[in-house]
């Protein structure tokens, strides 16, 4: 699936000169370029089929984060990890929350940690996600992202690991690259997450009706059985969709329109 990464010219604070394996990143967002072909370009010169990249952030102070998600993936495999709220099993984001380094994995690096894990890998290959390398970002105010670069192969032999770990230091430059260009295009052109205006989840509105009744992020985490920040997660899924500023008026606008009864 082709998606279009034209933002517009963007500044970027790129200083001295330029590494050259982001190079082509660079000059085409400061160009205002369809930034889609050259991420294509690049994450196939890695060895891997789709990318996905997702940031939080907020565009102002005053306001709660929302999640911007950028991905080659099919619109299908985005449908599914929504509406089955695989956030909270994506072995992937659960192993980058407790680390800074990046993530190589496989079939055999998350099977049978858990069913609902085992299930998540199983939906996930049948949409050509079966491997790859998952990096963490965060920037100097905070703001984090994670990059995906995936392929359909089950498992990493000892040569294509070679090359992963050959690479791997482009592959974090890469990420960086992601992030800086995405955090300038939300906050230098204002844009709109990709989610604004689609349906919640039902797992979006279960944790809505909660907030509604009065009930916390550790409330609702301690009654659905998830992490803390996973409800968070959720939530800036939420603001993202309703294009609400914060919890208060994400509950306001669901209500309005029959989405929850308080």
């Amino acid at each position: 699936m082709s998606i279009a990464l034209q933002f517009g010219p963007l500044k970027i604070a790129s200083h001295g000169y330029s590494a050259s394996a982001i190079q082509p990143l660079i000059l085409a967002s400061e160009k205002g370029d369809d930034l889609a072909p050259v991420v294509q370009a690049i994450t196939r010169d890695f060895g891997f089929d789709v990318f996905a990249h997702g940031v939080m952030l907020t565009l102002r102070l005053e306001a709660e984060s929302q999640v911007y998600m950028f991905s080659t993936h099919t619109r299908a495999w985005l449908q599914v990890y929504d509406e089955r709220a695989y956030i909270e099993v994506d072995p992937r984001v659960h192993a980058l929350l407790e680390t800074s380094l990046p993530v190589i994995w496989d079939q055999g690096t998350f099977r049978g940690k858990s069913p609902a894990a085992d299930q998540f890998l199983d939906a996930a290959m049948s949409y050509g996600v079966a491997s790859g390398v998952a990096i963490p970002v965060r920037d100097n105010q905070g703001h984090g992202s994670m990059t995906a670069l995936s392929s359909a192969t089950p498992a990493l032999n000892t040569a294509r690991l070679g090359v992963i770990n050959r690479r791997l230091g482009e592959m974090v430059l890469f990420a960086q690259c992601l992030h800086e260009i995405s955090r300038a295009a939300i906050l230098q052109r204002g844009i709109a997450p990709l989610s604004r205006g689609a349906s919640l989840s039902g797992r979006e509105r279960e944790c809505l009706t909660l907030a509604s009744r009065g009930l916390t992020s550790d409330d609702i985490a301690g009654r659905l059985q998830i992490t803390p920040r996973t409800v968070e997660f959720h939530f800036a899924g939420i603001r993202s969709k309703l294009a609400a500023a914060n919890r208060q008026e994400a509950i306001a606008k669901a209500v309005s329109a029959g989405l929850i009864v308080p």
